[in-house]
């Protein structure tokens, strides 16, 4: 008799999928692990209560930030690819999902109302913008930064040894950018990085529960 498929094989089926379809797209043939996402949301300001996520996937990311008190209400999910959409949308009904590119991110977030109460506080990606043209790369964030509070923060991970965002692209934009945790239990292990406007430094993180891996 075969094995019934859970939601958590079908979610990763549906990611390897798409990586065959788009491998520069997707950027991984593997979902991000729950320690890269505890790692990721545990480079959020501490008082975060409005985030934005690019990237969806499969929802690792998504959960672990749910499961630090952001409201499913508070919580928007970009994602570009219809499969894995449609597999965000079963995972959380409850959250604000878009099939949408992240390059028109803020107009989005205008649009449907996210930002009428406060701006975001994080943007928090999944993209794989190591692979992505510099024109996109600053388009993506300068739409992000759009959204964020003053000293709001971008948290991006990346299996490559440094920075995935172009130089010149931090400095046409104001950015400070600062490595914040590794960890070797991803496939590929991962690095996360913290973007923020050079004036808002000094934001403290939340405590982080242990020492990346």
């Amino acid at each position: 008799m075969s094995a019934v498929p859970t939601p958590h094989r079908h979610a990763r089926w549906a990611f390897f999928r798409q990586w065959l379809k788009n491998p520069l797209g997707v950027a991984a043939v593997s979902p991000s692990s729950p320690q890269l996402a505890r790692l990721m949301t545990a480079a959020l300001p501490a008082d975060s209560q409005r985030v934005i996520e690019l990237g969806g996937g499969t929802g690792a990311i998504t959960r672990a930030l749910l499961d630090t008190g952001i409201a499913p209400s508070a919580l928007m999910v970009l994602e570009l690819s219809e499969v894995m959409h449609q597999t965000l949308r079963q995972r959380f009904p409850d959250v604000n999902l878009h099939l949408a590119d992240a390059a028109d991110v803020h107009r989005l977030a205008a649009a449907s109302g996210f930002l009428d109460t406060a701006p975001a506080d994080a943007v928090v990606s999944g993209l794989g913008l190591l692979s992505m043209p510099r024109p996109l790369q600053r388009a993506i964030l300068d739409e992000s930064f759009a959204c964020l509070r003053p000293d709001g923060r971008f948290i991006q991970f990346t299996y490559g040894p440094a920075s995935p965002v172009a130089r010149d692209v931090l400095d046409a934009l104001d950015l400070d950018v600062r490595r914040t945790s590794f960890t070797w239990w991803n496939v590929p292990p991962a690095s996360v990085y913290v973007y923020q406007r050079l004036r808002s430094r000094a934001v403290p993180a939340r405590p982080m529960g242990q020492r990346a891996g």
